[in-house]
């Protein structure tokens, strides 16, 4: 009979009682296009393509002059969420961030026409200070822009940026260098999200 090489992936959910598990994300969600990206970090896989880790291995090596630019947003109207897809044996995860930024100005709806005509990687900070990264090399993400200037003197001005992407797991842990356009964060040795530029 032949071998049978589909061992378990699996493990135990540990939760000590009376950790608090802090909800939301950080105001700075990082972003750029795929095709600024030479080099992808690495979901660890084992012979059957089976991930077995959540933490992404390597750093992101962008293409010449190319970097991670960012979006301020308003955490309480923010967000990331990960659900499930498909079927059996074809399910994965659909990755989400709801990212709100507070203007309707020209530089906000200029930016518009970058996500919508580009497939975004998107990096988001959680109140850990983790990175976690929606999109990935193997499937095409969708971006969609919506404005609002407001509606009488209460109303509230705003661009929503919706990022979507497939992955196998939900929002990969991402520890390596993040390049952008006022340096390097989380720079190898310094710890997730302690390099110059981690935003609270």
């Amino acid at each position: 009979m032949p071998k049978n090489n589909c061992s378990p992936v699996e493990g135990s959910l540990h939760w000590c009682e009376g950790k608090p598990v802090l909800p939301g994300i950080r105001r700075r969600i990082y972003y750029t296009a795929k095709s600024n990206i030479a080099v992808w970090p690495l979901l660890p896989v084992d012979a059957n393509g089976r991930p077995t880790s959540a933490v992404l291995q390597g750093s992101f090596q962008m293409a010449a002059d190319k970097v991670f630019h960012y979006i301020d947003v308003l955490v309480d109207k923010s967000g990331l969420t990960s659900e499930a897809q498909g079927e059996k044996p074809s399910q994965t995860q659909l990755n989400k961030i709801t990212a709100v930024h507070p203007a309707v100005d020209e530089q906000a709806s200029l930016a518009a026409a970058y996500f919508n005509n580009n497939d975004i990687v998107s990096l988001v900070q959680d109140m850990d200070g983790k990175f976690r990264m929606v999109g990935n090399e193997k499937w095409q993400g969708n971006a969609t822009v919506a404005q609002d200037n407001g509606q009488g003197a209460t109303g509230t001005a705003s661009t929503t940026v919706n990022i979507e992407h497939t992955d196998l797991i939900p929002a990969p842990f991402y520890e390596g260098e993040i390049v952008t356009e006022d340096g390097v964060i989380n720079e190898q040795g310094s710890g997730s999200g302690s390099g110059s530029g981690a935003n609270s």
